[in-house]
């Protein structure tokens, strides 16, 4: 048996494989609500092969969409809107389904990213974003409202509320973003947390915040169920975070609970300087899944399954995230499969394409 279709437990979850289908923001949604292009994407996904799909970013307030247009879970129209489409997907697929819940901080009130124009504010279909400290993203955005101890209460009992709500709809998993430059990234790095107080400053009040909101979902969150984090390893920008801070990071999350670290990097700063290439961000998942013992996710050009299969096979991860890929090839697990001589259940009626 191949290491890329070997089965992982999680907790009361076993994936079948290591495939994942990363979250991967569609920019479609109308009023945080999921739309039929949510249905058509994410049920492509669920017959894919893949063991398991992570919904996209979702906010946990209307403030924490990164665009008008991103997915949220706040109300009730929006967790029956997402009940149809996982109907779907758990109707036809066998993919495990889990949600990414998220704020997007500083870099929320953004525009689409094919959609050219000035910057969104309240007096065009945007809002006023908020953030650790009061800087903006990049010259061209408005400065985001810095966050008051009232506010962290209030984004924190959001991120537990759409916990809830995600655990009514059944979802088999969560994982919560703190990377890419969204809110609890930016608490995370002393490049966007300035604060004077006991949420800045030292790594270890940097860190406090995203640890109190997670140890709030794990509350909530059924023993049974996985629990994982998406991590920025270091912002490709000097003064940023890095990945001793990351491996410290991951350390404080595997003993709150978190059962993954998704290792993935930058997103903070409009003048980050990233070096990409195939499987760039493999050697940060290696070294947090070896000084942690943390279960890790390796994502960032893994495009191939001799190449996905390699990184399972040193160790450097235990579950490989695809994206850009799957949009690319949906069944791009059927092929890895061929290629790595494993078998992979295919939904009866495309059995003659295989």
């Amino acid at each position: 048996m191949s290491h890329l279709f070997s089965p992982l437990a999680l907790r009361g979850m076993t994936l079948s494989n290591r495939v994942v289908i990363s979250p991967m923001c569609q920019y479609s949604a109308e009023n945080g609500e999921a739309t039929d292009w949510h249905l058509m994407h994410l049920g492509k996904f669920a017959i894919s092969g893949a063991a398991m799909v992570i919904v996209e970013a979702t906010g946990v307030t209307m403030e924490g969409r990164i665009t008008p247009h991103c997915l949220a879970l706040t109300n009730d129209a929006q967790e029956a809107a997402l009940a149809r489409v996982l109907q779907f997907c758990r109707r036809h697929g066998q993919a495990r389904m889990a949600i990414q819940l998220a704020h997007a901080g500083r870099k929320g009130s953004s525009r689409r990213p094919w959609e050219p124009g000035p910057a969104l504010t309240p007096a065009n279909g945007g809002w006023v974003p908020e953030a650790p400290s009061a800087i903006a993203y990049s010259d061209q955005g408005p400065a985001p409202r810095a966050m008051t101890l009232a506010d962290l209460e209030r984004v924190k009992a959001a991120f537990v509320a759409s916990t809830r709500r995600a655990l009514r709809l059944g979802f088999d998993a969560i994982e919560v973003h703190g990377a890419h430059g969204y809110l609890l990234h930016e608490f995370l790095s002393p490049l966007t947390n300035v604060r004077d107080d006991e949420y800045g400053g030292s790594r270890e009040n940097r860190l406090r915040y995203p640890m109190e909101v997670f140890r709030a979902m794990r509350a909530v969150w059924p023993d049974d169920r996985p629990l994982g984090v998406r991590l920025s390893a270091v912002d490709w920008a000097e003064g940023g975070i890095t990945l001793d801070d990351t491996v410290y990071y991951a350390a404080e999350l595997r003993k709150a609970g978190a059962d993954w670290i998704d290792v993935s990097s930058g997103g903070l700063v409009a003048h980050q300087k990233i070096t990409v290439g195939p499987g760039y961000q493999v050697p940060f998942s290696e070294r947090v899944r070896r000084e942690t013992g943390a279960t890790t996710m390796a994502v960032g050009l893994i495009t191939e399954a001799a190449q996905a299969e390699q990184i399972l096979a040193r160790g450097q991860a235990d579950l490989i995230a695809i994206a850009r890929a799957a949009l690319r090839n949906p069944h791009w697990a059927w092929h890895a499969a061929d290629a790595l001589g494993a078998e992979i259940p295919v939904p009866p009626q495309y059995v003659r394409a295989r």
